[in-house]
C-alpha cells in the first residue's frame, strides 16, 4: 500500500488518540503535505522537533493498529465488497447462474461478518 495512503488511513482511524498538538503537526505533514521546515516555522519549533514529533506520531498510530487491526479489517471488508460488486456486474452482463452467484455472495458476506 502507498505509504501516504497508509499514514492517512492510520490517522483517520486512530488520530483522535493523539494530543491536539500532535494532531495539528501530523495533519500538516501528512494531509497538507507541508515540509518539516514550513511546519517548524509556523509552530515556532525546530525542524528536528517537527521530525521527531512526526516519527513519534507514526509509531503511536502504528502501535494502535498492531493492537486493534482496524485498518486491516477495513481494507479486507472493502476488498470483499468489491468482490460482491464484481459478481453483481458479471451477473448483470450474463444473467447466468444466479444460484452460483448467490452462493458466492453468501460466502463473501460470511467473511465480512467474521471480520467484524
Amino acid at each position: 500500500m502507498n505509504e501516504i495512503l497508509e499514514q492517512a488511513l492510520l490517522y483517520d482511524f486512530y488520530g483522535e488518540l493523539l494530543t491536539s498538538h500532535q494532531k495539528e503537526i501530523y495533519e500538516q505533514f501528512v494531509l497538507e503535505d507541508l515540509s518539516l521546515s514550513e511546519i517548524a516555522q509556523d509552530a515556532g519549533i525546530s525542524r528536528q522537533g517537527v521530525h521527531d514529533l512526526v516519527k513519534r506520531c507514526q509509531k503511536i498510530l502504528e502501535g494502535d493498529e498492531e493492537k486493534l487491526h482496524l485498518v486491516r479489517r477495513f481494507l479486507s471488508i472493502k476488498e470483499n465488497v468489491h468482490e460482491i460488486e464484481a459478481l453483481l456486474d458479471q451477473y448483470e452482463k450474463t444473467k447466468q447462474n444466479p444460484e452460483e452467484m448467490i452462493a458466492q455472495i453468501r460466502k463473501i458476506s460470511g467473511l465480512i461478518i467474521e471480520e467484524l
